[in-house]
């Protein structure tokens, strides 16, 4: 039986398995952009696929800590569009 990779939010502080979240990553260059594939060079941080993380994550500024830079508005837009299929 092959084992589950477990992640955890950094908003909402829950284990869940890595294909149910999303991987937001500070690449190499500096810049911040959502990994869909969960391979992307840089330093990475999970959120859940849910709004109310994003909105916790926003105003707590847990990416900022995680990724150890500002992030900005445009790329909680980018999250919204991802987890939403647009």
């Amino acid at each position: 039986m092959k084992k589950i990779p477990m992640r955890k939010c950094v908003a909402t502080q829950q284990q869940a398995p890595k294909k149910e979240l999303l991987r937001i990553v500070r690449c190499p260059d500096g810049t911040i952009a959502v990994d869909v594939s969960g391979r992307m060079n840089g330093r990475g941080a999970y959120l859940l696929k849910t709004d109310e993380a994003v909105t916790i994550a926003r105003k707590k500024k847990c990416l900022d800590r995680a990724l150890e830079c500002p992030v900005e508005d445009a790329v909680y837009e980018r999250i919204l569009e991802v987890i939403h299929g647009k």
